[in-house]
């Protein structure tokens, strides 16, 4: 009873039913019922890496932003650069508290400028953190500047990915998707109504993220599906992530971790860019080096390393299990972990505590997969 009770609490998308139509197994996600699973998580995730596969993905925040000074204002949020960017460009960030911990990590989209000169841009955040980055902007932005509006509930998102994505989703658009560049993304007309389109995806492959009204998302939804496309949920976007050695928020990072331990040194740009929030410890971590890294493992064996699980180093626990899969595509198990840096370098050998035996572990170059078929920015 108390779990039917729970579940009553979770929050549905507007594609829903459509996912119940087809037989999708449910979970609790960020506060959502979403999908796991359709036609298994193999099937779903080998369907993405050679064809193309369709996700639900509207359960994520959706922010729309406005205002004369966008850019500058949102530099004071984030260790990256976004003055760099063009119209129709966007930039994986990380939001950041005062110890430079990843409050979530996010994408901008920036949209250019309005015949007024003010500045236009979507932003994207994880389902589970939504209010939260919502208050954090909205606290941190000055107000009086930049028009906010909060669009998670009356648009659909939909994750096109895989190899064939262009040429599944090309008929139903009012322009050519071929010269969106990787973080590209575009305003267009899909089934003749507005759309956003962008480039972008959470699987390692090449795909799409598309932004609609929820009948038009519903119609592509079947469409897409009628075309060839395969339902996908949570479990084979977990397996696909993990393999691009994406970070899974809330597991892999959190407020805790900071980018440079994370491994996402690539998006701190103290060189070119003034203060933001968590820049000081961000300095004296790039000044000093981080005691800590995030790793990719690969399993010596069949045993799979699951979130939680203790590493280990000459019998003592030097750190723990972010994530871990078997891996679909590479046919052993992988895994994430935060170890000293004195032994995050490639090719050091581990152990990982499982059900109390230990089983060995390498230490791996990251990601553990690259797509042939990837665009690169």
């Amino acid at each position: 009873m108390a779990n039917q009770q729970d579940n009553l609490k979770l929050a549905r998308t507007p594609l829903y039913t459509l996912a119940q139509e087809l037989n999708a197994r449910f979970t609790g996600f960020g506060g959502w019922d979403m999908p796991v699973q359709f036609s298994g998580i193999t099937v779903e995730h080998e369907a993405v890496r050679n064809k193309a596969g369709i996700f639900d993905i509207s359960h994520m925040g959706k922010f729309t932003l406005q205002g004369q000074n966008l850019v500058s204002q949102l530099q004071k949020l984030v260790p990256s650069d976004f003055s760099r960017l063009q119209s129709g460009q966007a930039q994986y960030s990380v939001l950041l508290n005062s110890q430079g911990g990843i409050i979530d990590d996010i994408i901008f989209y920036y949209q250019g400028e309005t015949s007024t000169g003010e500045q236009r841009g979507v932003l994207i955040v994880n389902a589970a953190t939504c209010g939260k980055d919502k208050e954090w902007l909205l606290n941190n932005l000055d107000n009086s500047q930049i028009q906010f509006q909060d669009v998670s509930s009356d648009q659909v998102l939909i994750a096109l990915q895989g190899p064939s994505s262009l040429a599944l989703l090309q008929p139903f658009v009012s322009q050519s998707l071929s010269p969106i560049k990787a973080f590209g993304h575009i305003e267009a007309d899909i089934l003749d109504k507005p759309a956003f389109i962008a480039r972008t995806g959470y699987t390692g492959e090449d795909g799409f993220e598309i932004m609609l009204d929820p009948d038009v998302g519903a119609q592509l939804w079947q469409n897409l599906i009628k075309s060839g496309a395969v339902p996908c949920g949570l479990g084979a976007r977990d397996t696909l992530r993990l393999e691009a050695a994406m970070a899974l928020y809330g597991q892999d990072i959190d407020d805790t971790t900071t980018p440079l331990e994370a491994g996402l040194g690539w998006l701190v740009h103290l060189d070119t860019k003034g203060d933001f929030i968590g820049r000081s410890i961000l300095e004296q971590q790039k000044a000093q080096g981080v005691k800590r890294r995030l790793v990719g493992l690969q399993m010596q064996g069949r045993n799979i390393a699951r979130h939680a699980y203790q590493v280990l180093f000459e019998g003592k626990v030097v750190g723990e299990i972010t994530s871990g899969t078997l891996s679909p595509t590479l046919g052993y198990p992988i895994a994430l972990a935060y170890v000293p840096t004195e032994l995050s370098s490639i090719g050091q050998t581990l152990n990982v505590d499982i059900r109390g035996k230990t089983y060995p572990t390498v230490v791996v170059k990251r990601p553990f997969y690259r797509s042939k078929s990837r665009l690169m920015n």
